[in-house]
Parts: C-alpha cells; structure tokens; sequence
C-alpha cells in the first residue's frame, strides 16, 4: 500500500487543505498531491472529474496563494480509476502562503510556521541570514573597535594580510550594512554587556543544590573563554604513574571536545530567543543547552551519520569565526567531538530536541583527587586498584558512573554487543566487587566502588 511520504499526499476531494498542501511542497522540495485517492493510498471508486474542473481548481490555488503558484495538473490513472494529480516545485524564492498562513513540508505532514520561521525560511531563499543584516537597535557608537583590533591581530597571525582599519576591516567582512553594524557586529563586538548573548553556568552537587553559579553576557568571542575556564574550573583530573621522569594528567573530559562543544553552543545559538543558553555541571556529566532546534530536514540520526548538508543558523558569524581559525570547517564539529569521546574511552555524547532547543550530554568518569594534583587510588590507563579490566568493562563502568539506573537492555544498545555478553561483564565486575546492584532490577541501580 502506497503512503504518504515527503514528496506525497492523497485527498479524497479538491479542498483548502490541497492547497495548504501544495504550499508546504513549495516552501520545501516539492512535491505531489493526488486528488480522488484517500488517506490510506486506495482511490475513490465514484470520484469524477469535470470538464470545468481541473481550470476552477488552478484559479482557487492562483487566488488563495501569495504570491501566486499555478500547479502543474493532469488527469492520471491511479490504480486503475482516474484521479487528478497535482505537481509543483521548490519554489525560488519562499515562502508561499495560503490565506496568510505559511506552511512547509515535514516528512509526510504539513508543519505551520512560526513568524521566525518564515523569517529565516525567506533569508535561507535570498543564502543569507539574520545575522547578515543591520542591527535595528544599535549603532557604530555600541561597538568596541579595540575588540575589532584583537580580531584583525588574530586574523594577522594566521597569515592573512590585514593592514586595514577597525572601520575598514569590519566592512570588509561584510559586518558593517548601510553604516550600521549588522547583527552577527554587534554580538561579535559589543562594547557593554547585554541580555541579548546571555549563558547562564551551574555546578550542581545533584539536580537541586547548586555549589557554584555565573552568567555571563561578553560579545561572544569573549565568552567562548569564559565558558570554557568556568567548566575547566569544575572538572577532576588525575594523576597517572607512568614510570617515566614526568607523570600523565588526565582530565575527566576530553577538553578539545569541551571547546569544540562551546563552540558549537555560541556560534549556532537562535539569538533571537527570549531563552538563554544554559550549560550544567554534575559529578559525571555536564548538560549544554541552547536555544535553536535543527533545521526541519535535519534528524539527530542524520548529525550521528554525517548525513547533511551543513546550513549554518548564524552564517556571517560563522564565515567570521573561520577566518579567524576558531572553527576549521561546517559541519564536521558533531563528529569531532564524538571522536574525542571514543579515543578517551569514553560513552558517546547525547544529542537531543528539547522544546525548542538542541542538548548535548556529556558523560564522564568520577576522579576523586579534585584537582590536587596527587595519585588517586594508584589508577593507570586500564586498571582501578591493581584490577585490570577490558575495554569493554571500563566502558561499562562509565555509564553506570554516569547514569546508576542503566539497564542491561541500555547497555547493550549502546555497546552494540548481545545481552548474554553483558551479563558476563557483569557477573565479572560484581565478582571483583567493583559494582554492586542495589534494589530489585527495577527500580534498584548499579552502585560503583572504588577498589
């Protein structure tokens, strides 16, 4: 049985939600509605098209869209009746409404837009952005041109010939419209702080008591620093006994992941969001929210395969932030920082929709020595207390750190190894007393000791 799909939707008749249809196709990547066919795929026996019917249909869809599309239409044998199929294309320049409503195609529904949606869908239409375009509140007055300064120093030592002025420099890079700063200037450069870059930074001993807080509202550029010192600031590290005339530190985080993260979380916020960024620290893990969802065709599965073509939200800061050499290229930041996570053995990041903003949860190890400096427990690489565990036990070991209540079934999926293989893991680890389960299999979670 034929569904409905992206490109695909049935109607049993010729109505306003045809047309809403064939303007969600056109705000996306087009697509065919057939008319006489009902929702589950089967064609109306008794459906008829009139002489008169198919022209009255594309004079209702020309008078009812703004601006106006005009379908393609025919009559087509669709199992075996006929039934009326309507066919349009991306449009250029979008969006299209219907009746002062716009609408654009989400998998195999019509999704009604938000006014920034329709906002950054006609920027996307024109490959620009809001950032690109003049900030409507301040002026050249709001701007710090020492900050400027730093930028074009920073642009210097990476071989790049800047001889040119604040002034000069930032119109050069396009920061600058009708002698206003745009808005991705001003988030840049800001000479005072303000409510518009707002991050809020938390270290939580649990989900209620909070031990250290800061906000911070710099121009952004500052507050990739500031993010990262306060987070670093809040991370364990050990001391690993190598034999060799100099120790090993390790942190409890890959801290190129941490960076790659933040900056990740700064440069593809929706600044035009009343919400702020928000970025949790607990003892095994730490939470970056930020405000701004994934484009509508873009799925987390699609971040974790590399399968999309990188749009950047905020595309004049981010083409900025690469000629400054603060990021390498689009879209490779996801896997990255995934391969940091493997190479340190530890659980892969989790990457979610949350309302109407993106989560990254890191997971980490719990290292006791809090910075001292000294040995914790005599740990090196692979072994807790002269025990020496496999790869895959350590991993183990990490996500019940990071998350006591995993269930067997959770491991498995995320070690992509069967359940029986798991519960020989298990019975070895509790066998060397380094985990305990407390409570029935239900309800109870994995208590990790330090041998």
């Amino acid at each position: 049985m034929q569904k409905e799909t992206q490109h695909i939707e049935f109607k049993p008749s010729f109505n306003e939600d045809a047309i809403e249809t064939l303007v969600a196709f056109a705000n996306a990547k087009g697509g065919k509605v057939l008319v006489g066919v009902d929702n589950g795929g089967k064609p109306i026996k008794n459906f008829t098209i009139g002489a008169e019917s198919l022209q009255n249909w594309l004079n209702e869809i020309k008078t009812k869209t703004q601006p106006s599309i005009i379908p393609n239409v025919e009559v087509v044998k669709y199992k075996g009746v006929e039934v009326a199929e309507f066919y349009i294309q991306e449009y250029p320049i979008k969006p299209i409404a219907c009746r002062g409503k716009y609408f654009k195609r989400v998998k195999n529904s019509n999704h009604l837009l938000s006014v920034s949606e329709v906002v950054d869908l006609h920027l996307q239409s024109l490959n620009t952005s809001w950032d690109a375009y003049p900030d409507s509140i301040h002026s050249l007055d709001d701007i710090s041109f020492e900050k400027v300064q730093k930028a074009i120093e920073i642009v210097k030592s990476n071989g790049i010939t800047a001889d040119d002025s604040p002034l000069q420099f930032l119109n050069k890079y396009s920061l600058i419209r009708d002698e206003r700063p745009t808005n991705a200037c001003y988030l840049l450069f800001k000479k005072a702080n303000s409510i518009d870059s707002t991050i809020e930074l938390g270290r939580f001993q649990d989900f209620i008591t909070i031990k250290d807080t800061a906000r911070t509202q710099d121009d952004i550029l500052t507050e990739v620093d500031v993010v990262f010192e306060f987070v670093k600031k809040h991370l364990n590290k050990e001391i690993i006994i190598t034999g060799e005339p100099r120790n090993t530190q390790r942190w409890q985080y890959p801290l190129e992941a941490i960076r790659e993260i933040i900056l990740n979380m700064i440069i593809h916020r929706e600044y035009r969001s009343t919400s702020d960024s928000v970025v949790k620290i607990f003892d095994n893990k730490i939470e970056f929210y930020n405000p701004g969802k994934l484009p509508d065709d873009i799925t987390i599965e699609d971040l974790l395969s590399n399968n999309y073509k990188s749009n950047p939200r905020n595309k004049l800061i981010a083409d900025f932030c690469k000629h400054l050499g603060i990021i390498e290229k689009y879209g490779s930041g996801i896997g990255r920082i995934r391969n940091y996570f493997k190479e340190a053995n530890l659980p892969d990041p989790e990457f979610k929709m949350i309302a109407a903003g993106f989560q990254v949860t890191v997971f980490g190890v719990d290292i006791t020595d809090n910075k001292t400096g000294g040995q914790t427990g005599g740990q090196t690489g692979g072994q807790t207390g002269g025990q020496t565990l496999t790869e895959t036990q350590e991993k183990i070991i990490n996500f019940m750190s990071a998350n006591p209540k995993i269930s067997r079934k959770e491991l498995s999926n995320h070690l992509k190894i069967n359940a029986s293989a798991i519960q020989k893991h298990l019975d070895k680890l509790k066998q060397t007393g380094m985990i305990e389960r407390e409570g029935a299999d239900f309800g109870g979670y994995w208590k990790v000791n330090k041998v």
